[in-house]
């Protein structure tokens, strides 16, 4: 005789349960005590791809899970040996928040990538682009180690972007950009 069990799937094939990283999109305390209390919320973060060998910076959401396009088929290690004729490109964590008079760029915090795209090989150092989006997530403004070419593509970005949440960002992040023309 076949055991019944309302809550299993018969489809699953493994026993293990996977937990894996969940994207919440409203508050993760709002009270009901369950899983994923205290998961932070990506919904206002957006990594900004900057290739200052092309002259050009692009959204691509598919960095937050580290598979964006410049990543894919990608084997990154944390050494800079890993691609001696790398080219450079950053990922750009960029977060928008609301006040009264709009929308806004709160945290803009940029990561180093070097990528050989013909060897398939590459370098950049995943501890750095999680502590980073969680930093751009609190509203810090770390772009001082990007080179100046990158810094100014990213300006002309944020800017082109939207004028209003340019005008409405914080002096830090103007004076950061600053002379990037």
């Amino acid at each position: 005789m076949k055991s019944f069990d309302q809550f299993s799937n018969e489809n699953e094939k493994s026993d293990k349960k996977k937990n894996q990283f969940t994207i919440l999109k409203d508050d993760s305390t709002d009270g009901h005590g369950g899983y994923g209390v205290g998961a932070i919320s990506l919904e206002n973060v957006s990594p900004v791809m900057v290739d200052p060998n092309e002259g050009e910076a692009y959204v691509d959401m598919g960095a937050l899970h580290a598979r964006s396009k410049l990543e894919k088929r990608i084997k990154f290690k944390p050494d800079r040996e890993n691609a001696p004729n790398g080219k450079l490109f950053w990922i750009v964590w960029v977060t928008v928040d609301h006040k009264p008079e709009g929308a806004f760029y709160t945290g803009v915090t940029g990561c180093e990538m070097v990528i050989d795209h013909e060897i398939r090989r590459g370098y950049k150092s995943l501890p750095e682009h999680v502590n980073n989006m969680d930093k751009s997530l609190k509203g810090k403004i770390i772009v001082d180690h990007m080179d100046d070419e990158s810094k100014k593509i990213l300006k002309n970005f944020l800017q082109e972007h939207s004028k209003e949440m340019w005008d409405n960002s914080s002096n830090e992040l103007k004076e950061a950009l600053a002379n990037h023309d």
